[in-house]
Order: structure tokens, then C-alpha cells, then sequence
């Protein structure tokens, strides 16, 4: 039996058998337990560079408005081909997924204490020198080579080792910010993000001159008003406009750290020195990476201006050459803060956050749960808010961040308090004290989710050279 079903002024004709016979009655679709589908809203992590959220209108109200079919109710006529599966005719481009960043430059190397004897060889050989720097922090030369055409990474390493049993040489890897957007934010929401650490944000300006503090991140907008008459420095490592990095996650980074007091954004530490260097590029479209030569050189440079704390708000892979400078910039007394990564809770460890040199920060939300995409791990030394941070846009206003990138900034500048009244203040005996500095939200001791535990920042300014260190 051959039953048909017609589609009338958007009603559905419903069959139904009485006394045997097969009878056809027209129902509304609603009573017909149907439901046309829902516009969907843009997920909120995307957004535009000046704060607005993506996709939706101004009310946050997502669909396809240009569809005049749109506003006949209901979703309009292309809910109904989609509830029924009709062909339509419209030809849909393929969404075109970006391609991913790749983990390194295809054809570099960057090697630390090659020879000229050396060298010169490589150079026979087929390598070219793309750059070469002498780098103080580990008082050699730092060279980027060019691997000859045809030749693997892997073989190209060999050979560089070959000629200099002493240099140290890895692959010039790249590193990218940790964070992801976060739309809307309400002037409570947004300070409960701070109060979970209880940050002392009217006495803090008073109780402590922090020393200088260095961010190594994308391009800052020294523009934004949450910026101006701040003590910001901005150096940019690379000249090329068509290779600028986005302003996004340095300027935020940058406002989170040393924001103006009376601004919309007020930093965790207003008044702070900052030397803020640009180490990054753009890749493809919307990502920015920073490479291992131009990171090397970054800590350099703020090593050089006599830099005591710095942020490092990026991950990437173990390296060699980023190790031995890392060492090197610890053993001088830098102090290195870094993101502990939003890869996942079974990502593996990611760098610089995973040295033993360095304060790996992990991000909690104001529910003091972890964040569901941070990196877990036995190099998890502390936790910090990160999800829903109140900070600046690239271009103006402020909007809410989140992400590992955006919970280093509060230990940065706890950290810069901490030894404010100690400059020289040892790597351990800073370990040790900002444990004093936490509270234990997981397993007792030290655990992969949280570290140590969260910053609780109430007591910063009570006292910071004579507290005793506690049992954890």
C-alpha cells in the first residue's frame, strides 16, 4: 500500500486507520511532535580583534539572516529540506579547514658553538648561513643554517654534528601562544576571576616596588587606552609588515600584566616596568609562531637589560638549544614563568614549561576547576584563574580570555612581589616560599592537575621576606 504524504501551508497530513480504513488528516507540524530546527550560534570561542563576539547578531543571536526564508518562522523553508532530507539548490563550498602549523622550519637548523673550521665545511657541503649572533647568555654563537635541497632534518643534524663533536644543534622549532577567546563578560563575573586568588588589587601598588619584568609574546597595541601611560617597551624582533604577528594575545598579556589602574583593565601590578619583546611571526592566516633562534635571542636581550622576571605565555617541543638557554638565563637568577599548555589533560609535557628550571602555571576556572583543556603533569608547579579573564582586546575595549597563557601572568606577578624585597632570592628558596602562597585543591601535595595548589595571593603584601616556609 502506497501511503503519500503531502507538504500544505506548513501543515502535515498525518494518516491514521479507522473501522479499516486508511484515512488522511491534516495535523500542524508542531502537533505532529516535529520541531524545525534551531539557528545555530557561533561557538564562543571565536571573536573579531576589537572584542565583539563572532557570528549572531548584537542580541548574540545567531543564523543565516541573509536567507529571506529565514524570516518566514520556524527557520523557513531550508528547515524543512533539512528535516526531510530534500536536495537543495544551493551549491555549498566545502568548509576549508586551515592547514596546520607545522612543528618547525622545514629546511633550518640552529646550532650553539660551531667553529668556523666547522662552518666553513657545511658551507662546502651545501648549507648555507642564513643568521649568526652572539648570544651572552651562553656566551657563544648562535647560528641558523640553511639545510641543502634533498637533504632530511635528520641527516642534516648528523652532518652538522660530524664536523663539531662540541656544538649543539636541534631543529629550529616553532612555538605558539596558549589561549582561546572567551565572548561577553559582566562586570561581577569578571571580577570573581581574581577574587578566587584573593589578589590585593588596592593595596598592591603600596606594599611592594616589583623589579622589571619581561613578556616575551605577539605584537602589543601600545595604543590601547588600557596601555597608555603605562611603563610598556615594546621591541620587535622582525622588520617584515607582511610577517607581523596579531596583537591579540600580546596585548592582552600585556594589559593582564601592567594595565592602567583607572582603566577598564586594571593590571595585576599597574605601575610595573615592562619589557615586552615581539618575537613572533605570522603563519598562514591566523596563526603566530615565534621560532627557537628568535626566542633564544628574545632572553638574550632581557637577560642583557638586567630583566629579573619574565612571561611566557608559549609552548612547543623539547629543544635543545631553548634548554641550554633556559639553564643559562636560570643560573644568572632570571626567574622563567611559563603556560603549562592547552592541549589537553593527555597532551604530552610541552616547553618551556616542562623544564626544571621553570614555574609551569596551569589554569583553573572560578569554580576553582581545573581547565578542561590545560596540560596535566608531574611538571605542574601551580594553579592559577585562567578561564574568563577580564582583559583588553586587541584594538579596544576588553573581553574575556582563556587559557594557560592567561594564568602565568598571575604568578609573574606574584612572583615579581615575592622577591621584590629579595632581587637575589634563589630559584629554590622562591620555589619553597611560594608554596606558602597556595592553597591545596587536590590530592595532598604536589599533583599533576594543580601543582602545589592555587595561588592565594590575600597575604602577598602582609609579608614577603619574613614568612617561614610551610609543610606541604
Amino acid at each position: 500500500m502506497l501511503l503519500k504524504i503531502k507538504i500544505k501551508s506548513l501543515r502535515l497530513l498525518a494518516a491514521a486507520t479507522i473501522g479499516g480504513v486508511l484515512t488522511v488528516l491534516p495535523l500542524p507540524l508542531a502537533d505532529a511532535g516535529f520541531t524545525m530546527p534551531a539557528a545555530l550560534a557561533d561557538d564562543d570561542d571565536g571573536g573579531d580583534d576589537d572584542g565583539s563576539s563572532g557570528g549572531g547578531d548584537d542580541n548574540g543571536r545567531g543564523g543565516d539572516r541573509d536567507n529571506p526564508a529565514y524570516h518566514r518562522g520556524g527557520g523557513g523553508f531550508h528547515g524543512l529540506r533539512s528535516l526531510f532530507r530534500w536536495p537543495s539548490r544551493e551549491r555549498r563550498t566545502p568548509m576549508r579547514r586551515p592547514a596546520p602549523t607545522p612543528e618547525q622550519a622545514h629546511n633550518e637548523l640552529v646550532a650553539i658553538g660551531l667553529e668556523e673550521d666547522a662552518i666553513a665545511g657545511l658551507t662546502q657541503e651545501g648549507f648555507a648561513v642564513d643568521d649568526r649572533i652572539q648570544v651572552s647568555l651562553i656566551g657563544s654563537e648562535m647560528v641558523r643554517l640553511i639545510v641543502p635541497a634533498g637533504m632530511t632534518l635528520d641527516s642534516a643534524r648528523a652532518a652538522v654534528v660530524a664536523r663539531s663533536a662540541t656544538a649543539l644543534v636541534d631543529l629550529n622549532h616553532f612555538y605558539q601562544p596558549q589561549s582561546e577567546n572567551k565572548a561577553g563578560c559582566s562586570g561581577e563575573g569578571c571580577a570573581l576571576v581574581r577574587e578566587i586568588v584573593g589578589w590585593p588589587t588596592s593595596e598592591i601598588t603600596r606594599c611592594a616596588k616589583p623589579p622589571r619584568i619581561g613578556l616575551i609574546d605577539t605584537a602589543i597595541n601600545i595604543d590601547h587606552v588600557t596601555l597608555t601611560n603605562t611603563r610598556l617597551e615594546v621591541i620587535r624582533l622582525s622588520e617584515g609588515e607582511a610577517t607581523k604577528s596579531g596583537a591579540q594575545h600580546g596585548t592582552a598579556v600585556a594589559a593582564l600584566l601592567i594595565g592602567a589602574s583607572d582603566s577598564r583593565v586594571p593590571g595585576l601590578l599597574p605601575g610595573a616596568e615592562l619589557i615586552a619583546i615581539d618575537a613572533f611571526q605570522r603563519s598562514g592566516r591566523s596563526a603566530d609562531i615565534a621560532n627557537i633562534y628568535d626566542l633564544v635571542r628574545a632572553l638574550d636581550m632581557l637577560v642583557q637589560r638586567n630583566v629579573k622576571v619574565v612571561n611566557l605565555s608559549l609552548t612547543g617541543p623539547a629543544n635543545a638549544v631553548l634548554e641550554k638557554s633556559v639553564k643559562a638565563a636560570t643560573e644568572r637568577g632570571m626567574i622563567l614563568v611559563a603556560a603549562a599548555g592547552n592541549d589537553g589533560p593527555n597532551a604530552k609535557p610541552v616547553y618551556p614549561a616542562a623544564y626544571d628550571d621553570v614555574i609551569a602555571v596551569t589554569a583553573v576556572d572560578k569554580g576553582r576547576n581545573p581547565y578542561r583543556r590545560a596540560v596535566r603533569g608531574d611538571y605542574i608547579d601551580i594553579a592559577a584563574p585562567g578561564v574568563g579573564v577580564w582583559t583588553a582586546a586587541s584594538i579596544s575595549g576588553a573581553r574575556q580570555k582563556t587559557g594557560t597563557s592567561f594564568a602565568a601572568p598571575f604568578v609573574t606577578a606574584a612572583v615579581s612581589v615575592l622577591i621584590a624585597g629579595d632581587p637575589n632570592m634563589s630559584l629554590e628558596s622562591l620555589e619553597a616560599k611560594i608554596r606558602q602562597f597556595t592553597d591545596d585543591i587536590g590530592k595532598p601535595g604536589k599533583d599533576p592537575v594543580f601543582g602545589w595548589g592555587l595561588l592565594n595571593a590575600s597575604r602577598l603584601c602582609e609579608s614577603r621576606s619574613d614568612t617561614k616556609p610551610s609543610a606541604l
